[in-house]
């Protein structure tokens, strides 16, 4: 009898260590949960991302030029940041992965950035070696207190406040120094925006085989081509949108704009129904 208690206690004792056991577990894995959360405000990496992203570079570009153009410089860029901060703010706000506040807010972005460098081109004659120069070095102060601060850059580890504000600031300055290197490369040699469109194709080519190839770290492969879409998709979208007599082929920007804000609008909206671009498990 006194065995068949003992026998018992032991179960019980048993039960109530697994049961500890698994309380202390789900408190372990109660830090991923955030991480998990924010992974549905960033998408995944998928060729839908690498299009949508060329896209909105090539929009921003000739939009940005669009406005300038039909309005008066200060109100363009006015209305560039207002719609940026706006575009932010409700990103930030919503506490998911949406596809079209996410790309709504690159897109700003992208209109912004391009401003950004042609105003200090323009308005303050800074020449593009210049602003290249002083965009690239923003950025890389940037990922440095990123990686000091978080010890990652990983977008896939983006689950806290700040480190959402590190991704945004890495992207609005990967934009201005895309922006001032594409029109670096294009008006100041000889190459125009073709050339200069299909040098960056080339370009962005080497951080993928570099990654397939050579075993090139992920996170750097992936900021490296994550730079170089936009000097691409600006050189092309100007190549395509400014007239003859200043290295295009004049179809004009206001209708490359409309045309790349379709493309936009329907691949977003795509998405949006079919979830490509989020991890199974969080759908």
């Amino acid at each position: 009898m006194r065995k068949t208690i003992l026998q018992r206690q032991s179960v019980t004792d048993t039960e109530a260590n697994m049961s500890d056991g698994a309380a202390a577990g789900r408190s372990a894995a109660q830090p991923v949960n955030p991480a998990m959360r924010a992974l549905k405000k960033v998408p995944e990496i998928t060729v839908f991302f690498w299009i949508i992203k060329l896209l909105t570079t090539a929009m921003g570009e000739v939009t940005s030029d669009y406005l300038a153009h039909q309005l008066d410089p200060i109100i363009a860029v006015a209305i560039g940041g207002i719609g940026l901060v706006a575009a932010l703010v409700l990103q930030f706000w919503v506490r998911r992965y949406i596809p079209w506040v996410y790309w709504l807010a690159v897109v700003m972005v992208a209109v912004f950035g391009t401003m950004a460098a042609d105003v200090l081109h323009v308005g303050f004659g800074v020449p593009y070696i210049a602003s290249t120069a002083l965009f690239l070095i923003a950025l890389a102060i940037i990922f440095a207190v990123w990686y000091k601060s978080e010890k990652t850059l990983s977008i896939h580890s983006i689950y806290t406040r700040r480190r959402e504000l590190f991704y945004w600031a890495t992207v609005i300055a990967t934009f201005a120094l895309g922006t001032a290197a594409g029109d670096l490369t294009a008006t100041n040699t000889s190459l125009g925006y073709l050339s200069s469109g299909i040098l960056f194709a080339i370009l962005i080519a080497l951080p993928a085989l570099a990654y397939w190839l050579l075993g090139l770290n992920e996170i750097l492969a992936f900021w490296l081509a994550y730079i170089l879409t936009r000097p691409l998709g600006a050189s092309f979208a100007d190549w395509l949108g400014k007239a003859p007599d200043q290295g295009g082929i004049g179809i004009g920007t206001g209708v490359v704009s409309l045309v790349l804000t379709a493309l936009i609008v329907i691949l977003v909206g795509y998405l949006t129904v079919t979830h490509k671009d989020v991890e199974p498990e969080t759908r």
